[in-house]
């Protein structure tokens, strides 16, 4: 699933050819949205949350799309065949006169007044990548963390009600970073602001980065140092890196770990 970097990137791109133009074309194919017309409104710009992204209009409301597994937005030249979008993965079209966004494969899509956004979002933990987290986002991060008790750290930095935009990627890529076992219990982690401050700049790293999800500083150029490296040696003490289970069905999630480098007790 995409985490919060990829939205981030998301909401840039989106921004660059939308923001200050006014629709010229859009159709919504979600049978809740279908009806909603947008052509005329002039988006104001894209506003990420976590994994959640909200497109804002002059008019008062916002389309709210949250790409789950395989969701994108694409941008193609308005008036050339791709911008037709004919695929039946198209879940959302929004096109002006230059540009033209298509959503394919949209997990979530729904209009909604601007000021009512926080109705989609408000039960979520702060986003690890909003402006405020290194001071009162932080704060209410580490609040939920420590509500958390005996559940293992790398569920929690999964559960999105705890901190949002962290995914199974930046959980254990952070948890590798701090030399942390995943399944440590939540109120047995010594330093949490450290270890939620590591995913925000590994994330950063990769919001900046011309290449998605580049943690930035791993050997060789590599892209990560335990995520999806199941099997091969740890970049640090040649280990096989072990792929584990966090949370319960139909929720696990996939986490990568060097048994050695992150001993459990």
């Amino acid at each position: 699933m995409p985490e919060g970097d990829i939205l981030r990137r998301a909401a840039r791109t989106l921004d660059a050819a939308l923001a200050g133009q006014r629709l010229v074309r859009a159709e919504l194919r979600w049978p809740s949205a279908a009806g909603v017309d947008l052509v005329g409104a002039t988006v104001l710009g894209t506003v990420p949350y976590g994994k959640h992204l909200f497109t804002r209009f002059d008019d008062g409301r916002s389309l709210h799309t949250h790409l789950r597994m395989e969701g994108s937005w694409r941008l193609v030249r308005t008036g050339t065949p791709a911008a037709q979008a004919r695929s039946p993965w198209v879940r959302a079209v929004l096109a002006t006169a230059e540009w033209t966004a298509a959503g394919h494969r949209l997990g979530m899509l729904d209009v909604l007044r601007t000021e009512d956004e926080h109705t989609v979002v408000g039960h979520l933990g702060p986003d690890v990548l909003a402006d405020d987290f290194p001071g009162p986002g932080l704060a209410e991060a580490l609040r939920r963390v420590g509500e958390r008790g005996d559940v293992p750290i790398a569920e929690v930095l999964l559960d999105q009600r705890v901190c949002a935009g962290i995914g199974t990627l930046y959980a254990a890529e952070s948890l590798y970073a701090r030399r942390l076992w995943p399944w440590t219990p939540a109120g047995q982690v010594t330093d949490v602001p450290s270890l939620l401050m590591t995913a925000r700049r590994l994330m950063e790293r990769s919001v900046a980065s011309p290449t998605p999800t580049a943690i930035g500083d791993g050997p060789r150029g590599l892209t990560s140092w335990v995520h999806d490296r199941a099997g091969q040696p740890c970049l640090r003490c040649g280990t096989p890196v072990v792929r584990g289970v966090a949370r319960r069905p139909p929720m696990e999630r996939p986490i990568f770990y060097c048994p050695t480098c992150q001993v459990g007790r």
